[in-house]
C-alpha cells in the first residue's frame, strides 16, 4: 500500500534527525510505495538554502511519483473538514495540512507525519502510517 510522507517527516530525515516517525520512514524505504504530494515537494524545495542542496534534494525525490493533491473535489471537501474541525473547536493551522489531510483521506492512504495538526483528521477517517 502506498503511503504518503508528509513535510514534517522528510525535513527530520534530511536534517539527521532521529525521531520515531523518520525510523518509520527508514523502514518504509524500499519496503512501501512511498508517494510524495506536489505541495509537500514545494513546501521542502521552498526551504533549501542554496542551489546545491536543491539539486541533492530533487535527486533524492527522484524515485517517488509526485502526486497532485488539489483539485475542486479535494478543495471544497478540504473546506467542509476545515469546517467541522471548526465547528468542534479545532482550528488547523495550515491549510496546505488540510488538503493533504483531505487527499489522503479520500484516496485511503496512510500518512507518515509529524504535526500536530493532523491529529484532528484520524476522526475524519485519516490512517496514520
Amino acid at each position: 500500500m502506498p503511503v504518503m510522507i508528509d513535510t514534517s517527516v522528510w525535513i527530520d530525515f534530511l536534517r539527521g534527525y532521529a525521531t520515531p516517525q523518520v525510523a518509520r520512514l527508514k523502514a518504509l524505504l524500499g519496503e512501501e510505495d512511498l508517494l510524495i504530494g506536489d505541495l509537500i515537494l514545494a513546501e521542502i524545495l521552498q526551504g533549501v538554502q542554496n542551489d546545491r542542496d536543491v539539486l541533492r534534494v530533487e535527486a533524492a525525490f527522484a524515485p517517488y511519483p509526485v502526486v497532485p493533491l488539489v483539485g475542486e473535489a479535494i478543495a471544497r471537501q478540504s473546506a467542509r473538514h476545515y469546517r467541522r474541525l471548526r465547528k468542534q473547536g479545532i482550528t488547523v493551522r495550515k491549510t496546505i495540512d488540510c488538503l493533504i489531510a483531505t487527499w489522503c483521506i479520500m484516496h485511503h492512504v496512510p500518512l507518515l507525519h509529524a504535526d500536530r495538526d493532523f491529529a484532528p483528521f484520524v476522526t475524519l477517517g485519516l490512517i496514520e502510517a
